[in-house]
């Protein structure tokens, strides 16, 4: 039907304005923006598996990433490993445990500052039964020479971490390293070897921290702990920017900073297992 006279002018008065209204409210919308998201901050922590495996990483590092807004990326591999992915511009800032490690990584050229943290111990774990008779050893070079001669099970990490470092060393210190049919290198992180040791009822040196985590899930049993030569210290180590320009560096240096803090402290003394705690921050002296 076709609209004509004075309702028909009425009608296209009316559209006229809808659509001026609309063009007014399109004018004032603001222009969509073509910036591009700004990225979140990144720093890449290259650490031990023991902080991962004991669950301490998990449960201090959301505290630094809520505060700061800096994602913390945790790679954890053995020690060596961490030193080899600063040494290729892979990672920001490392938490190792192996002093002489450390102390060569800053002499090289590739570390500027290395700063002791916490600690917790070595111990040697094995069967209940204990046929070597590494219970009523002197120190853990001795334990290490009777578990070879009675021919027991024995799991070394074989991974070159602060732990095969440190199992080398007291290989050392107690005679040497003679394979038998019972040795067994696994390349594998901590909680996989305490694993394997378990399966295969065999001895094998682990940090307390990770023992104590692994626990609900191991028959074998904490047999040597709590000697000199057992102690287990864990540093932040922070790289040279001279040499590595790539490093992230006010975040690494953030986090190395916070690490270091009384906040962090708190956490790692707080942070425990069945009540029981798994590090000790470092105290003025120790």
């Amino acid at each position: 039907m076709r609209v004509t006279g004075v309702a028909g002018l009425l009608l296209g008065s009316f559209a006229l304005l809808a659509a001026g209204a609309c063009s007014r409210d399109s004018a004032n919308e603001p222009a969509p923006s073509h910036e591009p998201a700004k990225p979140s901050r990144h720093v890449r922590l290259a650490t031990t598996t023991s902080t991962r495996d004991s669950g301490l990483l998990g449960a201090i590092l959301p505290v630094f990433e809520k505060e700061t807004g800096t994602k913390v990326d945790v790679v954890a591999v053995g020690t060596g490993a961490a030193f080899k992915l600063a040494k290729d511009g892979n990672a920001d800032l490392l938490l190792v445990h192996d002093r002489k490690g450390e102390e060569e990584f800053i002499a090289a050229g590739d570390g500027r500052a290395r700063r002791e943290i916490c600690w917790n111990t070595f111990e040697i774990l094995g069967p209940i039964g204990d046929p070597a008779g590494v219970k009523t050893s002197g120190n853990a070079g001795e334990a290490l020479q009777r578990i070879a001669k009675s021919g027991a099970g024995f799991v070394s990490r074989g991974d070159d971490s602060g732990t095969h470092r440190r199992e080398r060393s007291l290989w050392k210190s107690g005679g040497g390293l003679t394979k038998w049919a019972g040795y067994r290198e696994v390349g594998q992180g901590m909680g996989p070897t305490l694993l394997v040791a378990d399966e295969t009822n065999s001895y094998v040196l682990a940090d307390r921290g990770t023992a104590l985590s692994f626990r609900t899930k191991l028959r074998i049993v904490p047999l040597l702990a709590d000697t000199p030569e057992m102690r287990n210290v864990y540093s932040v180590v922070r790289l040279d920017t001279k040499s590595h320009p790539e490093v992230a560096a006010a975040e690494s240096d953030a986090l190395a900073d916070w690490l270091e803090g009384p906040e962090a402290e708190r956490l790692i003394g707080d942070f425990k297992v069945a009540g029981e705690p798994l590090f000790h921050p470092m105290k003025p002296g120790q």
